[in-house]
């Protein structure tokens, strides 16, 4: 199928600098509002389409994708993670999937430094003392956080952004443990200075730190549930900029309310844009809106990971990031 006459529809507004070269390279139709599709106008949209470019907010299940019809023929997601589609599905239906991984590696891994940063220094609870215009002056206890060099970090999931927050916690003097389902090859795991720990369970009673990088699979739900999260030291912090879904929100809204945690660095939620209220109630958690990869050049760099993706595919031949079931 030849790119030029290859129909795309793009779900959401994506850096002018993509939508230009969408616009020369394909049959594109761009989305002029920068809000989530309706159910039934994602559908029409795939309906129509021979290629469609969702992101994280358009779940795509298999109703959808039967209601759909034949045309479509690739999922060209603008992102890595692919929980929301019907990957088995899709394949099925001869439907391809692509993503775009690695991209978004060093700015996400950057965002959970910054987490960790902001949670054990209480950063949110200064600035909302100086914004209020309430500062009294420096004080000796006033704002005493916790010292960032020397402290465990367990890390959940050491993927690609998994060992570049190894890399950057060892650049502040944290001691890097983690979980994985595969040990890293001993040559990796030397380089990283990482310890892996076999079991879960023991590595959060001993951490300072957990930051979960792993992604949301059906295994990987409320991963940290109510039980894993009671293991953690009452002076533990956890991050997240992976997946709201692998931590049981509601046990640990409880928990930190209750000071059984110290404190929670959030770039994710479980229910998307639903935020639990209670969350935003408490002064020793940091909530930020799924800001992980939101830096200009990453953007723009998924952008043409998933050009590259389409083109490739109107080539006739395999996307270079093709999404297999066997890989979740």
């Amino acid at each position: 199928m030849p790119a030029q006459r290859l129909s795309v529809v793009v779900t959401r507004r994506l850096p002018e600098i993509v939508e230009t070269r969408m616009t020369e390279l394909f049959d594109v139709r761009l989305r002029e509002e920068d809000t989530p599709m309706s159910r039934a106008d994602l559908v029409a949209a795939m309906a129509q389409a021979d290629v469609v470019v969702p992101c994280i907010a358009d779940r795509i299940d298999g109703t959808m994708l039967a209601q759909a019809g034949d045309r479509l023929k690739l999922i060209a997601n603008y992102g890595a993670g692919v929980d929301h589609i019907d990957v088995a599905t899709a394949r099925q239906r001869g439907v391809l999937v692509s993503n775009t991984p690695g991209v978004m590696t060093d700015d996400t891994a950057d965002m959970a430094m910054a987490l960790i940063l902001a949670v054990l220094r209480r950063l949110p609870e200064g600035m909302a003392v100086m914004q209020s215009g309430n500062w009294d002056g420096w004080a000796p206890t006033a704002f005493m956080g916790g010292r960032v060099a020397g402290k465990r970090l367990g890390i959940l999931g050491m993927g690609r952004i998994g060992q570049a927050v190894a890399r950057r916690a060892h650049a502040f003097g944290m001691q890097v443990h983690y979980h994985n389902r595969r040990r890293l090859h001993p040559d990796t795991e030397a380089a990283l200075e990482a310890t892996w720990w076999e079991s879960l369970d023991q590595m959060i009673s001993r951490m300072d730190v957990i930051s979960v990088n792993c992604p949301h699979t059906p295994s990987t739900f409320h991963l940290m549930n109510a039980r894993r999260l009671k293991l953690m030291k009452p002076q533990a912090v956890i991050v997240n900029t992976s997946r709201g879904e692998v931590i049981d929100e509601n046990a640990l809204t409880r928990m930190l309310r209750a000071g059984e945690i110290a404190g929670a660095g959030l770039d994710v939620f479980e229910k998307g844009r639903e935020v639990n209220p209670r969350l935003r109630e408490l002064p020793n958690v940091v909530l930020l809106p799924h800001m992980g990869s939101a830096t200009r050049e990453g953007r723009i760099e998924m952008g043409e990971k998933v050009i590259i993706n389409i083109k490739t595919f109107a080539d006739g031949h395999r996307p270079p990031d093709l999404v297999v079931p066997s890989m979740l």
